[in-house]
């Protein structure tokens, strides 16, 4: 059975920011997906320790005033985020995250800045995943497509109805709905193993960062460096 048919989980953040090295965890969902429904779902609301931006706020609904109110130690959130994430690894079940290299290398700093296991640690040494990024897969097998490629945007390609934007639990849900739609139309990446799809993505996504390298050197920013990893991003790697 191809692998879009087996079970999934879907993984989202919301946050304080857009930079993955220093933004915090607001909110976070994992969600088990089999048989397109959902199978399971957890959630969770930290106090981030910092004020949230008002832009962040705006985005995901959830203001500094609430989050220390309602929300939990984010230490605590985030140990419990990659405890789940790196059991269902250990079972073998793909991770689904849009732009995963954002979510994963955040809360692996988030492990980091608070002194708590990394992802590795927690899977004996071994290296994260599989991860599927519909992100980065539709980048890749549709490349020239014109439009953006917002998850809101790749839903409505895909046909996904996503229901509540910027809500972790519909943003997880709605990645692996994409990521399913994505096999379902393209043969060759559903004919992929997890194992080798999650390969075939690390390339995917150094051949686009090294393309928008050099389109942006060539648009006069000559000292233009876009991080070519996937899924950690190489400062998070170095720094843990």
């Amino acid at each position: 059975m191809a692998w879009h048919a087996e079970p999934l989980v879907g993984f989202d953040l919301e946050t304080t920011g857009t930079d993955p090295l220093e933004a915090r965890i607001v909110t976070a969902s994992i969600v088990g997906y089999y048989g397109g429904r959902v199978s399971r779902q957890r959630d969770w609301l930290a106090d981030p320790g910092i004020r949230i931006p008002e832009q962040a706020s705006a985005i995901h609904g959830i203001s500094t005033e609430r989050a220390a109110a309602e929300g939990r130690p984010v230490r605590e959130v985030a140990d419990e985020i990659a405890e789940t994430l790196t059991g269902y690894w250990k079972q073998g079940v793909p991770v689904v995250a849009y732009n995963a290299s954002f979510d994963l290398t955040l809360l692996a700093a988030e492990l980091r800045r608070h002194g708590l296991p990394s992802l590795e640690e927690r899977l004996g040494g071994a290296a994260i995943g599989p991860v599927v990024d519909p992100y980065t897969i539709d980048r890749a097998v549709d490349r020239y497509r014109r439009g953006k490629r917002t998850l809101e945007a790749v839903c409505g390609e895909y046909g996904v109805v996503l229901e509540a934007a910027h809500q972790a639990a519909a943003d997880a849900l709605a990645a692996v709905r994409v990521a399913v739609a994505i096999a379902e139309r393209h043969p060759q990446v559903a004919a992929l193993d997890p194992a080798a799809l999650h390969e075939r993505q690390i390339g995917w996504y150094r051949a686009w960062a090294e393309d928008f390298q050099a389109f942006l050197r060539r648009k006069g920013d000559a000292e233009a460096v876009v991080d070519s990893t996937w899924p950690l991003r190489s400062a998070v790697a170095v720094a843990g």
